[in-house]
């Protein structure tokens, strides 16, 4: 398989392998982590998932750019170090007190969501100096891809199995050994090749000259413009609906008839999210961009929206029922999101150009992190006023309007032909 062959080079291995055990360890720390926060919190939980979101908004909008100035492997290491401390901290003060505070989970999320702002754009500059043939780039990337895909498969299945003798607080732990392989496979690579350090001219450009770049590279598209616009109110939905209504929803009307604790059902559940979204992936990995590719990304929209409707209605299944219609339902809706986020990669690294791509990602990730903080302030209250399942008939609503909003504007659009299959 050619989306295999990166791995033939040693640096592209040992990058890939490194990253491979973060990206399970990253699913281990975010269901860990809001089923903990769920448990002391209840539906004020979505209040951490807001501050996570501020504080990346907040370092997207300020260290991202400093960041820049930095040589991006020795960045990366940096970044992993800091995250295996503070969870190793957080776990050290749950041992101690015997309990696990919410000071301490905050300051584990604000060093992780830092870290993340200096990692992602870092890994973005590192991956063509440790391929060693440049036609297999778009291979490596593919791979790559397909490694979170597999992450969000294998890390909940990881706490579905191993949550009946592993502490809970201990995930954290797993997710700490995990950043120190990788902060060890970088360590490696760095004393095969350096990577070059940012230009002068980019690393000295304001933050707001940046962001208002890559939106405008963006915006100048339209199909990336205007999923660029409604890409925070996406985000917002979903991360209410998985990260905050579906643990409640698990926690208020139990599992039990499954045998199963509350977080190994939940585990589970996000495991056979991440068997679709593998699944998707592998399907349209192969494939070239079709003509009208809004086609396709509105219908994975509708596939999405149509997952969380019927996420809702498995709460009214039986109880020896209930947990396979939410797994069944987290899969069909799973689906949806390769059918947009593969075209939009696409579109990205085709249509704006290289100088601008970095800007343009940095503009995406400002407008998420945004949409994902209004959304986890607002749901609590939602919660609160019209109950859990009705929330999440809310949020896979707000998926279908922009997908039908979307095919008013553009249904008729065509896309020049791509040279760059997907």
């Amino acid at each position: 398989m050619r989306i295999l062959q990166p791995l033939r080079g040693r640096s592209t291995a040992l990058l890939w392998g490194g990253l491979s055990l973060s990206a399970i360890g990253d699913q281990l720390y975010a269901v860990a982590l809001t089923w903990i926060a769920v448990g002391a919190l209840g539906s004020n939980a979505g209040y951490l998932t807001a501050l996570q979101a501020l504080i990346a908004l907040l370092a997207v909008l300020s260290i991202g750019a400093w960041a820049d100035r930095w040589e991006q492997s020795r960045a990366m290491i940096a970044a992993d170090l800091a995250s295996a401390a503070v969870l190793l901290g957080v776990v050290a003060s749950a041992l101690v007190s015997g309990r696990t505070g919410v000071i301490s989970l905050a300051c584990a999320i604000v060093v992780l969501s830092l870290g993340q702002a200096v990692f992602k754009p870092a890994l973005q500059a590192v991956i063509p100096t440790v391929v060693d043939d440049p036609r297999l780039l778009p291979a490596a990337n593919g791979l790559l891809d397909a490694t979170q895909r597999i992450a969000r498969l294998m890390g909940p299945g990881v706490v579905a199995l191993l949550v009946s003798v592993v502490p809970v607080i201990h995930f954290l732990t797993l997710d700490a050994f995990t950043f120190l392989a990788s902060a060890a496979a970088l360590s490696l690579i760095r004393r095969r090749r350096v990577t070059p350090p940012a230009t002068v001219q980019r690393a000295r450009e304001p933050v707001w000259s940046g962001i208002t770049r890559g939106y405008k590279a963006t915006a100048n598209h339209p199909l990336l413009g205007y999923y660029l616009s409604v890409s925070g109110v996406l985000n917002g939905a979903w991360f209410s609906v998985y990260y905050l209504c579906l643990p409640l929803m698990i926690a208020r009307v139990g599992v039990e008839a499954s045998g199963r604790s509350g977080l190994g059902s939940y585990g589970l559940i996000l495991s056979a999210y991440g068997c679709g979204n593998l699944a998707a992936t592998v399907f349209l990995g192969g494939r070239a961009l079709p003509a009208r590719p809004q086609l396709l990304m509105f219908g994975g929209n509708i596939q999405t929206g149509c997952g969380m409707m019927l996420l809702a209605a498995a709460n009214f299944l039986p109880g020896e029922w209930r947990l396979a219609g939410f797994a069944l339902a987290a899969a069909v809706g799973a689906m949806g999101g390769p059918m947009q986020d593969i075209p939009t990669a696409v579109l990205r690294q085709t249509r704006i150009a290289a100088a601008d791509r970095a800007a343009a990602m940095r503009a995406t990730m400002a407008v998420v992190c945004m949409g994902v903080l209004i959304a986890m302030m607002l749901t609590p209250s939602l919660v609160a006023l019209i109950g859990v399942t009705r929330t999440i008939v809310a949020c896979g609503a707000v998926y279908l309007c922009v997908a039908a909003l979307g095919l008013v504007r553009l249904a008729r659009w065509r896309e020049a032909a791509l040279e760059q299959s997907v």
